[in-house]
């Protein structure tokens, strides 16, 4: 099922956070895509805000996984700098799936490896407002 949702602002983003917070559970996985600056970082910190994360949230750009406590634990990986599925799975991304919620940026490397029910958010830029293409699969 594929919902394609208008973000004229900020606040829109934190709604469509606050939507898909209220129906995550433990062991769910959400892929993240769109090119640098779309908003997918200020994404995963309204989302986690609304997964009860009380410390700060930031890029995981240079150390791969941040991981927070909250409602679940939440890992949160950005791909970006990886060139090889083998890196991924030195992370341990197959572990990663049952212990909590993870969140992937840049998640292409690892398409392979994702559960089939992954959560799939393509953000792209249009005109002066951005569109996330939200793309869930039926259990």
């Amino acid at each position: 099922m594929k919902k394609l949702v208008k973000l004229f602002s900020e606040k829109d983003t934190a709604k469509l956070a606050e939507d898909i917070a209220h129906s995550l559970k433990k062991g769910d996985v959400i892929a993240l895509y769109g090119e640098l600056g779309v908003g997918k970082t200020f994404f995963t910190k309204k989302l986690c805000s609304f997964l009860e994360v009380r410390e700060i949230v930031s890029s995981p750009s240079y150390v791969l996984m941040n991981e927070y406590e909250g409602k679940f634990p939440i890992f949160h990986l950005d791909l970006y700098r990886l060139n090889a599925t083998e890196e991924v799975l030195e992370l341990g991304i197959h572990e990663l799936f049952e212990k909590g919620i993870l969140i992937i940026e840049w998640p292409e490397i690892a398409e392979d490896l994702l559960p089939r029910k992954t959560i799939k958010i393509k953000f792209k830029f249009e005109n002066s407002h951005r569109i996330a293409e939200v793309e869930k699969h039926k259990e």
